[in-house]
């Protein structure tokens, strides 16, 4: 009979053992795969808390940018800019809060081939809602404080300066 995994095995740290007996030390392999896996704690984590409402994290994402922007409406290209998504993505998660009600999509008058989408008032509400839940749940990272959220947040700002994901001036 198999043996249950206990809580206190941490494949991760498993796997950073096997890589350095096959290819030496790489302290970046183990980082780069528990953020990963933290990526995909959290997301089910939040994907959990918005699904009541329609929604997946990249729709979520995509209705607070809207609400961001002064007249509630972005062109497409934007959003698939702020958010580092292909347009398909963009495209994809549009039409799905568009569906929903949450999101209008109309011609960009300044520009022939563009489109605007627009929050709705409906997914004002839900966009509030959600994030009321979210907050509530500290986006998943409960587990964490103010303070070492603050250190993961200067941790990852070089990565996401170096991938020009936001400019550092």
């Amino acid at each position: 009979m198999p043996k249950p995994l206990s809580l206190s095995f941490d494949p991760i740290a498993r796997a950073d053992e096997l890589w350095k007996q096959r290819w030496g030390s790489v302290p970046s392999m183990a980082a780069i795969t528990s953020i990963m896996r933290a990526h995909q704690i959290l997301l089910s984590q939040v994907d959990a808390v918005v699904r009541p409402y329609g929604l997946t994290f990249a729709r979520y994402e995509a209705l607070v940018l809207l609400t961001f922007s002064k007249a509630g409406e972005l062109p497409m290209s934007k959003i698939g800019e702020r958010l580092m998504v292909h347009p398909t993505s963009v495209t994809n998660t549009v039409d799905r809060l568009v569906t929903s009600g949450l999101v209008d999509k109309r011609p960009n008058p300044n520009d022939g081939r563009g489109t605007l989408a627009s929050i709705t008032e409906r997914g004002r509400e839900v966009v509030e809602s959600a994030t009321r839940d979210l907050m509530a749940m500290e986006f998943g990272l409960g587990v964490y404080d103010a303070e070492d959220c603050g250190q993961i947040f200067e941790l990852l700002r070089p990565l996401r300066v170096a991938a020009q994901d936001f400019d550092e001036d």
